[in-house]
């Protein structure tokens, strides 16, 4: 499996958010404003880290899922910046109605290959991406809660937002609690499994996107359709156990830590 699917239509709309206790620069700012997380530069674009990222774990080609209106993605990876190791294909998402919609727009770029597929505003381990790719059938990363908030940069209020996965005896997937209640959270303590939307998909995921009913925020979710194909279409994701922290971009207040833990990071796709 060398392709990937990058996920960076998101309307950013934490980001976008005034914070008078994030301190960005200039041209941080700029692009904040816009809610384009995966562009503003840590150094350099965030983006950038992902894709390099990818390309170390042995990735060649990656498709960015963007919306009409992203032409500076296009232009910079088409112009400014083209990446040497890995090859960049956009793939774009007409309007903002969710991850499984998304997924949907990258279907032509699969090819009826397996792929990852992961976020724009996130940046993995090396070691998990690896094993992604390595693993030789559809899976699904977890990470434990508690190494998430001690390793990366996610709070534990951010971590209350986050899916919680339950795997079975086999070490497959089995359910995918989204935005459990409080009582969940607290039953599961410090070892919960949760999803970072870091998957290797077949084909089969997009009739799981097609299914995906519209959720409370009128979008279709990703986790959503996986968990209504795993429940009820025999859909199997082999579990990969992230033992390493993650680092989310999500709001303004994460650029600068992001930035400090990026910094001694090479960013060369």
């Amino acid at each position: 499996m060398n392709k990937a699917v990058v996920l960076a239509r998101g309307l950013g709309t934490r980001m976008r958010r005034p914070d008078s206790s994030a301190r960005l620069d200039a041209q941080q700012e700029a692009i904040a404003a816009t809610g384009l997380k995966a562009m503003i530069p840590v150094g350099r674009p965030f983006l950038d880290y992902v894709l390099s990222g990818l390309a170390d774990a042995g990735f060649h080609e990656a498709c960015l899922v963007i919306g009409p209106e992203h032409d500076s993605v296009v232009g910079h990876y088409s112009r400014v910046a083209p990446p040497k190791r890995i090859q960049i294909r956009f793939a774009v998402q007409e309007k903002p109605l969710g991850t499984a919609d998304a997924v949907l727009a990258a279907a032509p770029f699969a090819a009826h290959e397996e792929f990852l597929c992961i976020n724009s505003d996130n940046y993995y381990p090396a070691t998990v991406l690896e094993e992604m790719r390595a693993v030789g059938e559809p899976a699904i990363a977890l990470f434990e809660r508690q190494t998430l908030v001690a390793k990366g940069n996610i709070s534990e209020e951010k971590i209350r937002k986050y899916a919680i996965c339950k795997v079975g005896a086999d070490g497959y997937l089995s359910d995918i609690l989204e935005k459990p209640p409080e009582d969940v959270w607290a039953a599961a303590s410090g070892g919960a499994l949760v999803s970072m939307n870091c998957w290797r998909f077949s084909s089969a995921i997009f009739e799981a996107c097609r299914r995906a009913p519209l959720s409370p925020r009128g979008e279709y979710e990703l986790p959503v359709a996986v968990g209504e194909a795993v429940r009820n279409s025999g859909m199997r994701l082999r579990v990969v156990l992230g033992r390493e922290g993650a680092l989310d971009l999500s709001s303004r207040a994460d650029v600068a830590e992001v930035a400090e833990r990026l910094k001694n990071v090479p960013a060369d796709p």
